[in-house]
């Protein structure tokens, strides 16, 4: 198949540190490339990959000091991914929607994955002004809020197979918190448990600019003492070894999480997970098993010693058999393969409104 996947200009793809989005599109992209796919990525031009890269931006928006609006370079990506519509089978959008007005009338031709937050009142609007864009969760739970909104699937995120080291005797003796530094992920949360359980507790996070004022006010008093470290963001090489010589990953979030790809970053160290009861949680956390669910600080000081008791061995099987990229490629395959089967050729009928193809820059 003819493949282009349009990836966020915020990180690069894939990104150098935090970028969940960007980094399952690379995910995706490599392993589409690796089973033989025709692969075009629409990325940041400090972008990584196999596949052919259409520079949209010198380089990740949030690494450019110039860059004060990047709704503009999202306009640039979009006119050429238009242009080039003909070239493709189908093209694959991971940027919210604002691909949504330009591309409609070949809506068959599109495929959407919806990587946030969908419980928001305006997105209803959107979704019912825009009812033929085929979409796809990445949890079920992403779903709930929209009812009537037109899904294609769910697909649930993957890592490469060999991507991170399983450490089944870890020494680190502390717990980690990989993440945003939100009001939502509740880091809070994960300093009570930690301390609760006479733990020294590791973050590896992110603070955007909007955060900046809870970090200072409600996070930054919880990080003194020795037992709490905070070491900033992780790259992929980094994470191996952070989460897997941890004890176990805290993931006590307030907030429909969409997916949590930590999660499945841990399993694949594996390392288990103590998650809160939230968003995509229960289906991605087999419990009892890759790690516990709770509802609450106390049951989860509570479960400890059942949380440190897993079999590290088994917590890797679970990622092996549910959550690798192989697996998230098969599935978004099928569902290419199923919107190519039900629709009438594009070529002929937008190829003189948007003009030939343009030409790509091979990365």
């Amino acid at each position: 198949m003819r493949i282009a996947q349009i990836g966020p200009l915020i990180e690069s793809v894939p990104p150098r540190y935090y970028g969940g989005t960007e980094r399952i599109v690379s995910y995706l992209t490599e392993e589409l490339v690796a089973q033989g796919h025709d692969v075009t990525l629409f990325a940041s031009g400090d972008s990584i990959t196999s596949a052919n890269l259409v520079s949209c931006c010198t380089k990740a928006l949030r690494l450019n000091p110039d860059v004060r609006d990047p709704i503009p370079y999202y306009m640039i990506m979009l006119d050429r991914v238009r242009r080039m519509a003909p070239a493709f089978d189908i093209m694959h959008f991971h940027i919210d929607q604002f691909h949504f007005p330009l591309f409609h009338g070949i809506a068959s031709h599109t495929m959407t994955t919806l990587h946030g937050r969908q419980d928001l009142r305006d997105l209803q609007q959107l979704y019912h002004a825009f009812p033929d864009m085929p979409l796809v969760s990445i949890s079920d739970s992403q779903r709930t809020p929209l009812p009537f909104a037109n899904f294609a699937g769910t697909v649930y995120h993957g890592l490469p197979q060999n991507l991170h080291r399983p450490t089944f005797a870890p020494h680190g003796g502390y717990m980690a918190f990989v993440g945003r530094i939100s009001p939502e992920k509740r880091l809070d949360r994960a300093i009570e448990i930690a301390h609760a359980v006479g733990f020294p507790i590791k973050i590896a996070a992110k603070i955007d600019k909007v955060d900046v004022e809870y970090f200072e006010q409600k996070i930054k008093p919880l990080l003194s003492g020795g037992d709490v470290e905070f070491v900033g963001e992780i790259s992929d090489a980094d994470k191996s070894r952070f989460i897997g010589e941890a004890s176990a990953l805290l993931f006590p979030i307030d907030w429909p999480e969409p997916f949590g790809l930590v999660m499945i970053e841990a399993m694949a160290c594996g390392t288990p997970v103590l998650a809160f009861n939230h968003g995509s949680v229960r289906e991605v956390i087999d419990n009892g098993v890759t790690g516990y669910i709770v509802d609450s600080v106390e049951e989860a000081v509570a479960i400890v010693p059942q949380l440190l008791a897993l079999d590290r061995r088994r917590v890797h099987r679970q990622f092996e058999k549910r959550f690798t990229a192989a697996r998230m490629a098969k599935a978004y395959t099928q569902l290419y393969a199923r919107a190519l089967a039900s629709r009438v050729p594009m070529r002929e009928r937008i190829s003189d409104e948007v003009g030939p193809p343009m030409e790509t820059a091979v990365n």
